[in-house]
């Protein structure tokens, strides 16, 4: 499949199958991620990786976020904001390069979910996320246990313009 079929293929899973993802499957996404860009390269993530039973149930008490407990894992994006260019750039940096984990999941077989809405206050207090450090988004990610289709997305002419809005 071409990088651009990955991308208009991906759909949020948030069924999975009860089987784990290889280390070397994990280590591609990851790396993935390690190769986004960053302003100025200065690469402003740190990503947990959770793959402990009680800890996903622990980050799927959200309303919406059931399904982290049968994920296979669950990552953590951080962005540093220690700094007056962490606080600007870091949650965009940090965004880019979990995107790359999310499309080279797909790739590989493997799905994922982006979750936006969590208790940041609690999961930094349950990782120990340091004060300077801001929870970008969790995704979680695993074998999809049924099939997707398409969805549909608003027309390019609805969202596209050129040389002005």
């Amino acid at each position: 499949m071409s990088l651009v079929d990955v991308i208009l293929t991906r759909r949020s899973i948030r069924v999975y199958e009860k089987r784990k993802v290889p280390e070397s499957v994990l280590n591609k996404i990851l790396e993935a991620g390690r190769q986004a860009p960053s302003a100025s390269n200065r690469q402003p993530w740190h990503f947990i990786v959770v793959t402990d039973d009680e800890l996903k149930e622990k980050l799927s008490q959200g309303r919406w976020n059931k399904f982290i407990k049968d994920s296979a894992f669950t990552i953590i994006g951080c962005g540093y904001v220690g700094s007056p260019y962490g606080r600007k750039w870091s949650t965009i940096d940090t965004t880019i390069a979990l995107q790359n984990m999310v499309i080279a999941a797909w790739a590989l077989g493997v799905g994922s979910c982006w979750i936006g809405d969590f208790k940041e206050e609690e999961v930094k207090r349950l990782f120990e996320i340091p004060d300077d450090w801001k929870v970008v988004a969790l995704v979680s990610f695993g074998y999809p246990a049924e099939k997707v289709g398409s969805r549909w997305k608003k027309p390019l002419t609805e969202i596209v313009s050129y040389n002005k809005f």
